[in-house]
């Protein structure tokens, strides 16, 4: 199945997409005019998450019902949100080889340059660290700042340039746990959607030299853009051999298979789960698909860009670069 949150008015609730005829069911209307009453576990897409298998038994008998048509509407008359506003959490990874071996040569490459330093030698065979081999790698981001296909990305008022995208395929846990087994896991995983994580580089370099990871680099209001809908996972039993696509303004800047992965999302759960609780919810970033980003390409996003992620068995997800509005609040 595929599944949005989407504006209904001034309300959100969630649909079953049907790509075909670009039409979404609204999932709550149909069990409302069928048994007279609202469903708990239709009011959102956390509580659908939350509601397990049955739950997810009951959308799709909803959304494969005849009388479903009644309550369908036209994707292109609805405005879509990110599937999951606000995910219970969101955990950064780095667990594809290609961007674990380039990025960092492409960041001291353009960070000299910057600096009217002398260019780094190059290696024409970069390693991984072994660090990124042992155990998926990290960080926490802030749930706070997600935002949905079609929405307007701020540029932060403090970002010099450098401005980029990264293309990253987001997980979301179907069932929480503690100590789940690198066997169990994938039965904990619900789906699957495109996580464009916006950074800005200049301001991320210089805190990445106190060596606690990236701040106001990559947090700020609509730098964690997800969607356009969760696949569950059903649909997409395998990733790497997916095409992925990068394009701005039209022009195709990356076009590529997803490629291996370091640690696949039954690891990372695993992982992460040792000695703490996970929760139906959650968020998982794969962290950036090799080649998708600006800064492996040395290509730069600026005001007024238009950019699309596509990842096949998913969809696009669509958004706009503008200038941060600036206003103060109380």
């Amino acid at each position: 199945m595929r599944l949005a949150t989407f504006a209904s008015g001034d309300k959100s609730a969630i649909g079953a997409v049907d790509r075909s005829a670009e039409t979404i069911v609204d999932l709550q209307a149909a069990h409302r005019a069928r048994t007279g009453n609202a469903h708990p576990a239709l009011e959102s897409m956390l509580s659908l998450i939350e509601g397990g298998e049955r739950a997810l038994d009951l959308a799709r008998e909803l959304s494969a019902n005849s009388a479903a048509k009644e309550f369908s509407r036209k994707l292109a008359d609805v405005r879509l949100l990110a599937p999951v506003p606000t995910p219970q959490q969101i955990r950064e990874f780095s667990v594809f080889e290609q961007h674990v071996r380039d990025a960092p040569r492409a960041s001291a490459k353009i960070r000299a340059r910057l600096y009217n330093q002398p260019a780094p030698p190059d290696d024409p065979n970069p390693k991984i660290p072994e660090v990124f081999r042992r155990a998926p790698a990290f960080y926490m981001m802030n749930r706070f700042n997600v935002v949905g296909p079609d929405a307007d990305v701020e540029w932060p008022r403090y970002s010099e340039g450098f401005f980029d995208y990264e293309l990253e395929i987001g997980m979301y846990l179907g069932r929480g746990g503690k100590n789940i087994t690198r066997e169990n896991a994938g039965k904990h995983i619900f789906g699957y959607t495109i996580f464009n994580d916006f950074s800005a580089r200049q301001q991320q370099w210089r805190e990445m030299e106190t060596r606690m990871g990236p701040t106001k680099g990559k947090s700020f209001d609509t730098g964690n853009v997800t969607g356009p809908w969760i696949v569950t996972a059903d649909e997409l039993p395998g990733l790497s051999s997916l095409e992925v696509a990068v394009r701005v303004n039209g022009e195709e800047w990356t076009r590529k298979k997803m490629g291996p992965m370091l640690h696949d999302f039954p690891a990372m759960i695993a992982y992460i789960s040792q000695d703490e609780t996970l929760h139906a919810g959650e968020l998982f970033a794969s962290g950036t698909v090799g080649g998708c980003s600006g800064m492996e390409i040395d290509r730069w996003l600026k005001i007024g860009d238009v950019i699309e992620l596509e990842v096949e068995g998913i969809g696009i997800l669509r958004n706009r670069i503008v200038a941060a509005n600036g206003k103060a609040s109380e």
